[in-house]
């Protein structure tokens, strides 16, 4: 698609919370909010000529490598959330991308994110084939108090569960969504801690794709204030997920 005429660098949309979005507890879910933030960045690739689409004219995509959120309040059900995202940079094979959520004038939640270009063909990563210097980088302008980070696995961490891929956890590129890794992972946690809303930042590493029937293992590690989750398969680490809580 070409470059849209509305298009802007900055891009905001706004989303109404759903039932279908919302914890028991009537607030949003950690995994929706990510689901939100992804697909506000979907939206503005796409004004910007840069969507899945475009990008596979040259067998290419854009997939997450390491995600971070870090949360002052959840949206509840019926509130209007505004997202707005924008590129820190752009350069070879990466981008990095920022992205706020608000009601009103108020900022609920920030996030950082690592993307890199994916040959969908090669399944490598490879220089991105697009011109994109219509997008304004913007590195100054942050939307978390801490960048990403390399998360320490190198820990005794122990089984938690074993899994197998089937075809919901898929999506488009035809590997496991970054989101379904997050879902494995919470679904461990005990659904009081997920509803005390007292988880106020998560990182996220995605290191090797998983693709259906694959047979995993999740691990766990948990301390005072922090809990690690890490997906393996045949003893490789394909996801590592930090939780902060307060």
């Amino acid at each position: 698609m070409p470059i849209a005429k509305n298009f802007q660098s900055i891009y905001s949309q706004d989303w109404e919370i759903n039932f279908t979005h919302c914890t028991p507890n009537g607030f949003l879910k950690y995994t929706e909010l990510c689901n939100l933030l992804q697909l506000t960045a979907g939206s503005h690739a796409e004004t910007g000529g840069m969507s899945f689409t475009d990008m596979q004219h040259y067998n290419q995509a854009w997939v997450l490598s390491r995600m971070r959120v870090e949360i002052q309040e959840l949206p509840k059900w019926r509130d209007t959330v505004t997202v707005s995202t924008w590129i820190k940079d752009i350069e070879g094979a990466r981008s990095i991308r920022c992205m706020e959520v608000h009601i009103g004038d108020r900022k609920v939640a920030g996030c950082e994110t690592y993307w890199a270009v994916f040959n969908t063909q090669t399944r490598r990563a490879e220089p991105l084939a697009m011109p994109n210097d219509h997008f304004i980088r913007y590195p100054e302008k942050h939307a978390t108090k801490e960048t990403f980070t390399k998360i320490n696995i190198d820990v005794a961490a122990t089984l938690a569960t074993e899994r197998q891929v089937v075809l919901s956890d898929l999506d488009i590129v035809n590997h496991v969504n970054n989101v379904k890794y997050l879902e494995w992972c919470l679904d461990i946690v005990p659904y009081k801690m997920i509803l005390s809303q007292k988880l106020q930042s998560f990182d996220m590493n995605f290191m090797r794709e998983l693709k259906h029937a694959d047979t995993v293992q999740i691990k766990q590690l948990e301390t005072e204030n922090q809990s690690l989750y890490t997906v393996s398969k045949t003893d490789k680490t394909c996801f590592a997920l930090q939780l902060d809580w307060k």
